[in-house]
């Protein structure tokens, strides 16, 4: 495996690489990291292309005051784990690398003001700059991101869609301990007893998606009633939504596949999850949706 700094050394290295398959991340990398390392793997049938992931922590979607000095930075750890999955090449450029003059040109994604980009403002704009420019360094044929950042993927899929990019987008499943809790590099800033806590903000989202699955289409009610167990039990609440899979906006009367987003602190953490569920949508139910 290489380790490579430079978007020159990167492109020297992938100059003659076909179906060239790419893991973005953050690093402080977990086994949902991995995995994505896998699913890009498999999409490279005979390892007809070379598997680079990027470790970048990218300053463009920190808002003031939030963990981008404090934001583990662990290049050793993660380049043992990515060489043990069988990743060729990582790709951990500095900030300067990244942005060697200021960025002024940028992505505006739709969506970028709801859910979590309306509490954190301007993020969805650094993270689909900095993707894109990623793809332009990488030159990937395949793309693999985690549905754990729900809302993330879905502005990143469009973004290959409006740009005529030669991508394809690979969708991993969240990755979840035993009890349930999303795997994020974040949650290693959780105390003992927040760790314990911390599954029931996906216990709910189950019993949330089985209300809908059972023909249940209050969903105000639905969303208030996580909100208000979750407030119980210490947890600041930035939103709880039932949304369309296919917009990502409120359900109209007739859709069926539905997406539970959620997104609150615990603590200093703000952990978010989401599960998707199906509601089987009949003549009678119409006037209980919204």
């Amino acid at each position: 495996m290489r380790l490579i700094h430079t978007v020159s050394e990167l492109r020297s290295a992938l100059a003659d690489a076909r179906e060239t398959a790419f893991v973005p991340t953050m690093g402080n990398l977990h086994s949902g990291h991995i995995s994505l390392i896998n699913l890009a793997r498999r999409a490279c049938p005979q390892h007809s292309g070379p598997i680079v992931s990027s470790i970048f922590v990218n300053p463009l979607q920190f808002g003031t005051g939030e963990d981008f000095n404090r934001y583990p930075r662990t290049l050793e750890a993660d380049c043992a784990q990515l060489q043990a999955a069988g990743c060729d090449i990582v790709f951990a450029p500095d900030v300067n690398e990244m942005y060697p003059e200021a960025q002024i040109y940028s992505v505006q994604p739709p969506l970028a003001d709801t859910l979590c980009g309306a509490f954190r403002p301007g993020h969805f704009q650094g993270v689909a700059t900095v993707v894109l420019k990623l793809f332009n360094m990488v030159q990937p044929r395949y793309a693999a991101f985690g549905k754990k950042d729900y809302q993330q993927l879905f502005i990143l899929k469009s973004m290959v869609r409006q740009f005529n990019l030669p991508i394809i987008m690979l969708e991993g499943e969240t990755g979840r301990a035993e009890d349930g809790l999303a795997l994020s590099s974040r949650n290693g800033y959780l105390s003992q007893s927040e760790r314990a806590e911390a599954p029931r903000l996906y216990r709910l989202l189950r019993a949330a998606a089985q209300r809908i699955e059972s023909g249940d289409g209050e969903f105000s009610s639905i969303e208030q009633a996580m909100a208000d167990e979750l407030t119980t039990h210490g947890w600041q609440v930035d939103y709880i939504a039932v949304r369309s899979q296919a917009t990502l906006t409120p359900p109209k009367a007739n859709e069926t596949d539905l997406v539970i987003l959620a997104a609150a602190h615990l603590g200093r953490t703000r952990l978010i999850d989401n599960i998707e569920c199906r509601l089987i949508w009949q003549s009678r139910d119409v006037a209980r949706w919204h």
